[in-house]
């Protein structure tokens, strides 16, 4: 069974249109993102899973159930992430875990928690004394503090520093190898090409595309660019019957081919049993952010 499903959603609000025609299929045990633009639906969407609010048609499920009809049942089993004015700030650390534990009939044993997210240290310190990557690792335990199955983060590292994003990002991947389901949005593409197993991109509330990163890369851009110069320019057809290459073309001297996969190897034995020296080279991955311009037509900066 999906942890989440989605048919068909839409979400509008007077003459706006917030989620249009959204059907997404979440597996368990995965980290799964929801990467977008701000403004492209990505919190609406995770309101919706989280039963915080309803669409305006369509049907969700998460875990089996209806999150807004049926959220009581899935309030034990799923987590979600507290926003910064939900907490304290001049309660410590485990005061705000020991409160928010009384609200359960059944938790983690807080000094576990506090160890698993390496906050022991940080037990008796207020809130307002945190780092901002420390904070967010507070609100990941109190998600965690009834031991969910399925967790619900959003834009969890935009205000943390890269050293501390590193660290939350070992923390939900061990949590996503303990057997959880994770749904995280962000706007990071190199958070969500580094840290999610699949990624579905959303622009102005629609789902443009789902997959793993190579799946992504592989459908929506022309592939890793190798960019050759030698000592005597080969005919293009030298190449072009190798199977992993899609197209070898001369630009002012220089060879271009372009492929996917491990090609590379193969097309500089190649030029070798043909006895051409290759003076120069350049290799091109793509990225999430070649997918991203492929299928809208511009880039998405980091932090829009």
């Amino acid at each position: 069974m999906s942890a989440v499903t989605c048919r068909d959603v839409h979400r509008r609000f007077k003459d706006v249109t917030a989620l249009d025609g959204v059907s997404l299929e979440i597996e368990p045990r995965q980290i799964f993102g929801l990467l977008g633009p701000n403004g492209s639906g990505k919190t609406t969407l995770l309101n919706q899973l989280q039963g915080l609010d309803h669409p305006t048609s369509g049907t969700v499920e998460v875990l089996g159930l209806d999150p807004v009809r049926q959220r009581d049942q899935l309030a034990t089993r799923m987590g979600s992430q507290l926003q910064e004015s939900t907490t304290i700030p001049r309660l410590t650390v485990a005061e705000v875990l020991t409160t928010f534990a009384s609200f359960y009939d059944h938790t983690r044993d807080i000094d576990d928690l506090l160890a698993e997210l390496g906050l022991t240290s940080k037990a008796g310190s207020r809130i307002e004394r945190l780092s901002g990557g420390q904070r967010q690792r507070v609100f990941i335990a109190l998600a965690l503090l009834h031991d969910p199955e399925l967790l619900f983060l959003d834009e969890l590292t935009s205000a943390v520093d890269p050293q501390a994003r590193l660290a939350i990002w070992d923390v939900l991947r061990g949590l996503r190898d303990q057997g959880r389901t994770i749904v995280i949005t962000t706007h990071s593409m190199a958070e969500a090409a580094a840290l999610c197993d699949r990624i579905a991109i959303i622009d102005a509330g629609r789902i443009i595309a789902e997959g793993t990163l190579a799946e992504l890369i592989g459908r929506h851009t022309n592939g890793t660019v190798l960019r050759l110069e030698t000592e005597t320019p080969p005919t293009p057809e030298l190449l072009q019957d190798i199977d992993q290459v899609t197209s070898v073309t001369l630009d002012g001297g220089v060879l271009v081919v372009t492929g996917s996969g491990q090609f590379t190897p193969v097309v500089m034995a190649r030029l070798a049993a043909a006895g051409i020296e290759v003076t120069a080279m350049g290799l091109t991955e793509p990225t999430l952010e070649d997918v991203f311009l492929t299928l809208t037509g511009r880039a998405m900066r980091e932090g829009e």
